[in-house]
């Protein structure tokens, strides 16, 4: 078992989230949930820092940009200069501003995490909710296709595949992350959808004849919103992790800049052995950051959603 499926194994469950707290009998309604889990979400040091911390390298990906008229591979800066007032985060052996290729390597990391996350949430979703829903030959059919992918060394294929289709964008970078990162998604909303299958009020959608989709979409779906929010942070943070990955071994898209890709030259120039820390430390950094970052919020966000995990 991976260490995000076990992480969203401990995800609240959608019948102990967001329930009252301290108010004894009395039930809150939606709108009174939303302000108690708004409430502990401010109180929630874990969250805050984690949400500010992306938040922060977010900005910076959007507004960075805006901050220099240099291009990510534009040549003809000062030949490996330090940080300074005019050049923040110094520049490359062969002259190029490392700020610019950072702010741009930012944005790339955030585009692919977000579209690679998006396809694998969908696919997990249609698989684990279908399959736990349905239950019987469909279940087992889904339930073997998901083992099988599961099994297969993710990276080891994307490495293979990447190096025989030749990456040359960031989508499809990311539609390759998405295609092979769904399977522990959707193992763990199948189980999840397959708990609430059996409640009384998915019953009764089923006895007034609503459709396999509807009941899924307008029944089990909102009942597991917290839950689906939280994998989604977790693909996010893998898809970010494994394309830096990827870059970083020369197997990504080569004409977008990115964190990955920074490291590769940093290191195919001997900036380490140069003492040239500029240059490879801010993609460390800002891959770290945001993945950690996630991760810090995902926690956070487990404990706000689960009261269980909030009175600890």
């Amino acid at each position: 078992m991976s260490s995000a499926e076990s992480r969203a194994d401990l995800v609240a469950t959608p019948e102990v989230a967001l329930t009252g707290q301290g108010a004894g009998d009395v039930e809150l309604g939606p709108r009174g949930k939303r302000f108690e889990a708004l409430h502990f979400a401010l109180r929630n040091t874990k969250l805050v820092i984690g949400a500010s911390v992306v938040l922060a390298f977010l900005a910076l990906a959007l507004v960075g940009p805006l901050l220099t008229d240099a291009t990510p591979f534009e040549f003809g800066y000062p030949l490996g200069q330090p940080p300074s007032s005019e050049y923040w985060l110094g520049t490359t052996a062969p002259g190029q501003d490392v700020f610019a290729q950072f702010v741009y390597g930012l944005r790339s990391s955030f585009v692919v995490g977000a579209l690679a996350a998006a396809i694998a949430s969908v696919i997990g979703m249609a698989v684990g909710f279908v399959g736990g829903y349905r239950g019987g030959v469909i279940d087992d059919v889904l339930s073997m296709l998901t083992n099988i992918v599961l099994v297969i060394p993710t990276l080891a294929v994307l490495i293979i595949v990447s190096a025989y289709l030749s990456v040359g964008s960031l989508r499809s970078e990311a539609i390759l992350i998405g295609l092979t990162s769904w399977p522990w998604a959707a193992r763990a909303i199948r189980a999840q959808t397959f708990s609430l299958a059996s409640r009384d009020f998915v019953s009764l959608a089923r006895l007034s004849g609503q459709g396999t989709a509807r009941v899924i979409l307008r029944e089990i779906a909102p009942n597991m919103s917290s839950y689906l929010f939280l994998t989604f942070i977790l693909l996010f943070g893998g898809a970010v992790l494994t394309a830096a990955t990827l870059d970083f071994l020369g197997l990504g898209p080569s004409q977008v800049m990115s964190l990955g890709l920074m490291m590769n030259t940093a290191v195919s120039n001997a900036a380490l052995q140069l003492g040239m820390w500029w240059w490879f430390v801010p993609p460390g950094v800002g891959i770290t950051a945001i993945v950690g970052g996630l991760y810090v919020m995902n926690v956070g966000l487990d404990e706000v959603f689960n009261p269980r995990l909030r009175r600890t």
